[in-house]
């Protein structure tokens, strides 16, 4: 094949991995925008073992240490997310409304930002975005990250009353649906 033939597939090639990805973003965009929808949860993937979630700390809005051993007892959804990431920010409200739902059932939604600036970052976030059914969680450190082995943001995590991992969602959903409190619910 000659340099020029060589070149033209090359380009060709390339045009058309540029034109799919571009194709994938705009439905995704699409879908999002337009549909006002976030992802469902029957993503959800479930662990096939309860093992038990890692321990963590982290801050609370009165940059109070916690852990995870705080809510024993309690159903707990570790959502990971950070003001700066654009589907979290799509997600988070839906997350508002769950806890807001489900606060008497003994249930604790732990949004935990990884935000480098802090609760105060945090808080304004909050009050900006009329998020008021969740507490501040911060990890600057971003060690529950990496411990829980998140792979991106948002991911959410599920946590049974005794502390046992029960499985994962990766990416944003509605977390404001009847499906979502029965699947969080579900985590016994």
């Amino acid at each position: 094949m000659s340099p020029n033939a060589r070149i033209l597939v090359a380009s060709l090639i390339a045009a058309i991995i540029v034109a799919g990805l571009a194709a994938i973003y705009l439905t995704w965009e699409q879908e999002g925008d337009d549909a006002g929808e976030l992802g469902s949860v029957a993503s959800f993937i479930a662990r096939s073992d309860a093992s038990p979630a890692p321990e963590i700390s982290f801050q609370d809005g009165e940059h109070a240490k916690r852990t995870l051993a705080d809510f024993h007892g309690q159903i707990v959804v570790v959502n990971f997310w950070a003001t700066w990431c654009a589907p979290c920010i799509r997600e988070l409200p839906s997350l508002d409304r769950l806890a807001a739902r489900l606060k008497d059932k003994g249930v604790t939604i732990i949004a935990l930002s990884l935000d480098r600036g802090g609760v105060d970052a945090v808080k304004a976030f909050y009050a900006e975005n009329g998020i008021h059914n969740l507490e501040v969680f911060v990890d600057k450190t971003m060690d529950a990250q990496q411990k829980f082995d998140i792979p991106g943001l948002p991911t959410t995590v599920l946590i049974d009353r005794e502390g046992h991992d029960r499985g994962r969602l990766i990416g944003p959903a509605n977390w404001d649906t009847d499906a979502a409190s029965d699947l969080v619910l579900s985590a016994k």
